[in-house]
């Protein structure tokens, strides 16, 4: 069943100069807030305090969170491994003693089996082996599409990943957000949604690439993106909608991980339509190439 059947012909490439702008002043934003401001970095990444508690009675991460928050640590991490046993990561050492305050209030006979400080999950050196494996795995999607399309197919395609990833992180850089491990999963996830996104129009691209000569760069584009606009605003909307929901009653511990791919899901969506094609079409425009 098709969601959604576009019957109307948008020439995108009529703007691709001012959507190259617009993500050009995006991504410089981005990197600037990045510079300047930074990232709010979870407890898997700077370290904390972990606490080990048990209930008397049997209650629920729910409530231990509800505890938590009457002193503004609602987002720790919070783990059941029985009815009444959690395990609590807070991100501020200097908290620990508001957050044991509040935990005692609300369950005046727990017991505490557990309190130390924990070092970071994601050190320093497990963050420079995840930014080589991406770089690697950037230049192995590169060869991939260079192999399977045409090399300028693979760079505008990277071209876009990297313009999605850097504006979610400057969204999360801008808003505060917390990165967590969850976020690392959101960014995997929307390096994959994107790229299919775009291998999706490039694809289109491809099979009409043999009227180039006759159509010219910018019609070739224009056709190729609106046969398959019908998809792309489907896959995007169907996937976008269950993530909302998520982000809006799921709960504060998936929260930023709903929110990232939220993003993830706009943006690449706009890369695939906008970013992609208009890269490509430059290029050909400049360079010519059958």
């Amino acid at each position: 069943m098709q969601l959604l059947k576009i019957k109307f012909y948008i020439s995108f490439m009529k703007v691709r100069r001012l959507a190259l702008l617009a993500s050009a002043i995006a991504i410089v934003a981005s990197i600037c807030l990045l510079t300047f401001k930074g990232l709010n970095l979870g407890i898997d990444f700077s370290g904390g305090v972990l606490i080990q508690m048990e209930t008397a009675e049997a209650s629920s991460v729910g409530n231990v969170r509800q505890a938590l928050e009457k002193v503004g640590l609602g987002t720790s991490v919070i783990q059941a491994y029985s009815g009444k046993g959690y395990i609590i990561r807070i991100k501020s050492e200097e908290s620990q003693e508001e957050a044991l305050r509040a935990l005692r209030e609300s369950f005046p006979n727990m017991s505490l089996l557990r309190l130390e400080q924990v070092g970071p999950v994601v050190g320093s050196q497990l963050r420079r082996q995840a930014i080589i494996a991406v770089s690697i795995s950037l230049v192995c999607i590169l060869i991939y599409i260079t192999f399977r399309f045409r090399f300028r197919f693979g760079a505008v395609s990277v071209l876009a990943l990297f313009h999605d990833v850097i504006i979610t992180l400057g969204l999360f850089s801008l808003t505060g957000r917390e990165i967590s491990l969850p976020f690392i999963a959101a960014i995997l996830t929307i390096v994959g949604y994107s790229l299919n996104d775009t291998i999706v129009v490039l694809d289109r691209v491809r099979e009409n690439w043999r009227h180039v000569k006759q159509w010219g760069i910018v019609k070739l584009l224009d056709d190729s993106v609106n046969q398959v606009l019908s998809r792309t605003i489907n896959t995007s909307l169907t996937t976008f909608f269950p993530v909302l929901a998520l982000f809006l009653w799921g709960g504060p511990a998936i929260a930023d991980f709903s929110f990232a791919f939220m993003v993830g899901i706009v943006v690449g969506t706009y890369s695939s339509i906008f970013v992609a094609g208009a890269l490509l079409c430059e290029w050909q425009l400049r360079s010519p190439k059958t």
